[in-house]
Formats: C-alpha cells, structure tokens, sequence
C-alpha cells in the first residue's frame, strides 16, 4: 500500500497540479487509513479486500475521536479520490469509498464585517502606527522603533491588499514582483490547481505597497544570508515571509486594535467579497476574482450579504 500511496501523491502533484496543502492533507488522511489497516503485529489489509464495509469501520473510527462532520468528509473525499486511483492502477477492481455517505454539512455562513469596520480599522493603522504598541517589559531603542516602523509598512501593505484583492493567504505569500503590475495595479494570482487568474488592486493598497517597497530593498540590503530577490513579502532575515506568519501577523493586529470581531486572513477576503456583492458586482465576476470553481461556493457571500441587510432593517425600521 506504500507504493499506491507514493504513485498517489505524485500523481496528484503531476496530473491534477494540487496546491502544497492539499497533497499534505491527501497524504495524511490516505496514511492514517493505512494505518487503520495495520493492527499492532499484523500486516497491512490488502487494498483489494478492502470494501465499504471496511471504509465504514473507519469512519466510526473517527467518530470515536469526536472529530468534527467536516473533517470525516474530508477524509472521505481523500478516500474516494485514492481509490478512483487505485482502480484506474488496477490496484483494485472497484472503488468501495463510492458506496460511503458523506455526512451531511451545515451551510456555515460566514460573520462578514461590515465597510465602516473595516475601513475604520484599515484607516487607524495607516493613521495611528501606536495602535501597533503592546505591553513591554523593557522601554523601546530608537533602533527598534526604527525597525517596528519597517515592519508597520509591511504590514499595512499585507492587510490592504488581502482586503483590496480578495487573495487567499497561500496565494499572497507566493507573490513575486513579476506577478505585480504597479502601474496596472494588477495581480497575477497563481490559486488553488495552479490555475492562473487576474486580479485588480486599489488606490489605498497601492499607496501602502509603494510604501513598502523601500522597506523590501532595505531588507534585503541587510540580510545576512541572500535573501530573496523574486518574493514580494519578505521576513526580517531576507526570506518568502510564510502563511503561519502571516496568519500570526493578522491575528495580533485584531488584538492590539481591540476590535471585537474574530480577525483572521480569511475574514478579508470574506469582506471583499461580501462588500463587492453589496454594491452590486455581478456574481460571476466576483467567482473569477476569487478563483472559485463552483459558483455555489461564491454563493455563500449572498447569505451573508442577506444577514447584514436584515441586520439593518431590524435596527433601522420602525416597525421590525
């Protein structure tokens, strides 16, 4: 099963072109299924006596560990997607994954922030740089006022993008200055599947990543090791800045700005979308600005649109 599984991951890198994140998750839950498959002190099921009966085993396997609908389905798609593989190998005659029910999944509909809050919080940070303070032990050097100001401008350029363009946070990081058109003010956005798209930015993060390119040269100009010259998001030592940290980065904006909703990179491109549908944007474009292949999941934004809009009417009608 060792040998499926390798033939496996390297297919999904080579034929379906699968994003970094997805050929590790494929790959982990495909393993933790073989390992289900291999008691302590026995071998490994062979993959051709594998049937749903045994699919289903594993399932409540998961239930066990309480984890969550979403996650099982998760697990299951890999599955299915595996065997699909394997049958197409011959490494099997059918595909017992088929003959498994997906648990079914409450459509979550996102908390969207609304213009006033995000451009409040946006303004504030290109506004008030204390906003960034946090409590220190020890009184800052003007060195390191300097070098917090540098990463300030970094920063405002990250969220004002991630809200100007809608861009998932893999896709940020994987910028390169080939793929900026600054007098465009174009993306050129490689997304899940590798599949290349357009995306337009706007004035305020124009301003913020003009801002930011002197920082960039800075950066590199000081790295001791060489840095890297294609990234457009670097860290302090000169290298691509990576999703975790960017994740971090957001995250502690949200608490040193005490805002009172979850702030996470995903929520910008939430508000993007949402605010886009709000003033109209067709749908359509919205799904092609997004890179979504389904339009369903472009969808999601109208529920959320619908929720702000009753929202508003409950506070502001005097009958409601």
């Amino acid at each position: 099963m060792k040998e499926a599984i390798e033939k496996f991951v390297g297919y999904l890198r080579y034929e379906r072109n699968a994003s970094p994140n997805t050929l590790r998750d494929y790959r982990f839950d495909v393993e933790q299924f073989r390992d289900f498959l291999t008691p302590p002190g026995e071998a490994t099921l062979p993959l051709d006596q594998v049937d749903h009966r045994v699919i289903r085993e594993f399932v409540s396997w998961l239930w066990d560990r309480r984890l969550e609908k979403a996650s099982v389905a998760r697990k299951l798609a890999a599955l299915r997607t595996f065997f699909k593989f394997c049958v197409r190998e011959r490494y099997t005659k059918q595909n017992p994954a088929r003959l498994v029910c997906t648990p079914k999944l409450g459509r979550r509909v996102p908390r969207v922030q609304t213009a006033e809050e995000m451009n409040a919080f946006l303004n504030e940070l290109a506004e008030n740089p204390a906003a960034k303070k946090s409590k220190r032990r020890r009184p800052r050097t003007p060195k390191s006022q300097g070098e917090e100001r540098l990463v300030l401008k970094r920063d405002r350029a990250i969220l004002e993008l991630l809200y100007a363009s809608g861009l998932r946070v893999s896709e940020l990081v994987g910028l390169n200055l080939a793929s900026v058109d600054r007098y465009g003010q174009m993306l050129r956005v490689l997304g899940k599947g590798r599949k290349e798209r357009v995306v337009p930015y706007g004035a305020k993060a124009q301003e913020a990543l003009e801002a930011y390119w002197p920082v960039r040269a800075n950066i590199l100009a000081n790295a001791r090791r060489e840095g890297n010259a294609e990234a457009v998001f670097l860290n302090h030592r000169g290298g691509r800045l990576t999703t975790r940290s960017v994740h971090a980065m957001v995250t502690r904006y949200g608490r040193l700005n005490n805002i009172d909703w979850n702030l996470h990179p995903h929520s910008l491109r939430h508000a993007f979308a949402t605010h886009l549908l709000a003033d109209g944007a067709d749908l359509r474009a919205i799904q092609e600005l997004l890179g979504h292949v389904s339009l369903s999941t472009t969808q999601r934004y109208t529920q959320a649109s619908i929720q702000q809009l009753m929202a508003v009417y409950d506070k502001a009608h005097p009958h409601a």
